[in-house]
């Protein structure tokens, strides 16, 4: 038996969440942070897994391959699902929490558990004789970034990403936005709507490819390399007039309430549980303070609109993990060192975690001396971890949730006629019951 002490580094959400799941097995962890010593550029709170970029943990339903991942979380007990699910907030079929009680009930959860101790420090050296979990997420300090450099040869990890701006719910003009879900899913009318016309739409995108965007620390635009599932907003507008129109602007199923379609639509989510905030969805930014003031001004139903944050772009760290990790993220050349979260290739909320609790189950049977092991990649958990651990090492990027990533099924078609919809919809509905499967099973061989 190995020391029952693991070393974790970053109380995000891998951290917290392998934490929580090497404490419930009765192992000592000894997890380092540093945001409450300096906070790094998009932190505002003291607590422990901040969310950022988004409010939101994305789709609920399980025809959906994240609302299907969160299932498997449930039945693998993660603190973070338990947590979301507590400081939920209306979103429609989305699950959305108030940042603040989220982060408040993790960090109780973990400050008060007698097997963690946490320590406030900024980590600057690591120990290879010790078990350590390294889940420093994507704004990896320069000194642990040296740190793990060392470790895995190679210095060239990172991408850049940005965050979208919060508004004051009472500063949105009500008499042109409207509430509704798209194609109004859900009980409630948890989105708030801000319809264009095509002039209007015209006259914003010529502003936004116009803007002027905030370089600080960053390099040259040209320079940048973006994540695609984050990007922002001005970069995204460039590829092509049209582009919004299929990403943050979509107006299909949002029709306003007399029934007339949109040319555009801008969503607004409710980011708190006093309903007094909203982020406008899929706006992530590196535009200057004023130019976003100006522009986002622009939205109808935002003419008025007082903004609490403005959104900002940051450099997030991840490292080439089909060259330097195995399948249970383990590094190749020390089994003492494991890695989780972000900074491993997974991209959203929801995958940190995962990979996060399946590593921390991971090192507890290495601590004990049995046999490690990962879920089948029919569940979605399995397929995310198979995917980092089997991707491209020459053009590796990091991966959110979907079907394409899980192992295909065979799929009879119904015995009457059906819509492509209707097939798409049965098709999910099987994989999304073949991974909660795969994920029981799982659970019954560890």
């Amino acid at each position: 038996m190995k020391n029952k002490t693991v070393n974790i580094i970053g109380a995000g959400l891998a951290g917290t969440e392998a934490a929580y799941q090497l404490a419930k097995r009765n192992i000592k962890v000894k997890l380092f942070e540093v945001k409450r010593i300096t906070k790094n550029p998009v932190q505002v709170l003291d607590g422990f897994a901040e969310l950022v970029c988004s409010n939101s943990l994305r789709s609920n339903e399980l025809t959906n391959a994240v609302g299907t991942l969160k299932e498997e979380m449930r039945l693998l007990d993660s603190l973070i699902i338990r947590a979301a699910e507590y400081a939920q907030v209306p979103a429609g079929g989305s699950l959305a929490v108030d940042r603040v009680l989220f982060s408040e009930y993790i960090t109780k959860e973990i400050s008060s558990n007698e097997n963690i101790e946490v320590i406030d420090l900024e980590v600057e050296n690591i120990n290879p004789n010790e078990l350590t979990l390294i889940a420093s997420g994507p704004l990896t300090t320069d000194k642990l970034q040296e740190q793990i450099t060392k470790l895995i040869g190679n210095d060239d990890f990172y991408f850049y990403d940005a965050v979208a701006p919060i508004i004051e719910k009472e500063s949105i003009n009500m008499e042109i936005a409207y509430q509704k879900n798209r194609y109004d899913k859900g009980e409630t009318s948890d989105y708030i709507n801000c319809p264009m016309s095509k002039e209007e739409y015209l006259n914003f995108y010529t502003e936004l490819i116009n803007a002027e965007i905030s370089i600080g620390h960053l390099p040259g635009e040209a320079e940048l390399k973006y994540f695609e599932g984050c990007m922002p907003v001005e970069a995204m507008a460039k590829r092509g007039v049209d582009t919004l129109l299929f990403g943050p602007m979509k107006p299909k199923g949002l029709n306003k309430p007399d029934g007339t379609r949109n040319h555009a639509v801008v969503q607004l989510r409710q980011d708190d549980a006093n309903d007094r905030l909203y982020n406008i969805v899929g706006f992530q930014t590196n535009l200057k303070w004023p130019e976003q003031k100006r522009i986002f001004s622009m939205i109808p139903g935002l003419e008025n609109a007082k903004f609490v944050r403005y959104g900002v772009m940051h450099k997030n760290n991840f490292i080439n993990s089909p060259k330097v990790l195995n399948k249970y993220l383990q590094l190749k050349t020390n089994e003492n060192i494991f890695f989780a979260g972000q900074i491993t290739g997974v991209e959203g909320y929801v995958e940190s975690c995962v990979s996060g609790l399946i590593t921390a189950i991971n090192i507890a049977n290495f601590i004990n001396g049995k046999e490690m092991q990962v879920p089948s990649s029919k569940s979605v958990t399995g397929a995310l971890l198979n995917y980092i651990n089997k991707a491209s090492i020459t053009n590796f990027q990091p991966m959110k949730a979907n079907w394409g990533i899980v192992d295909e099924i065979e799929f009879k078609r119904p015995n009457r006629k059906v819509t492509k919809q209707e097939i798409k919809k049965l098709k999910n509905e099987n994989i999304s019951k073949l991974a909660i499967d795969s994920i029981k099973d799982f659970i019954k061989k560890i």
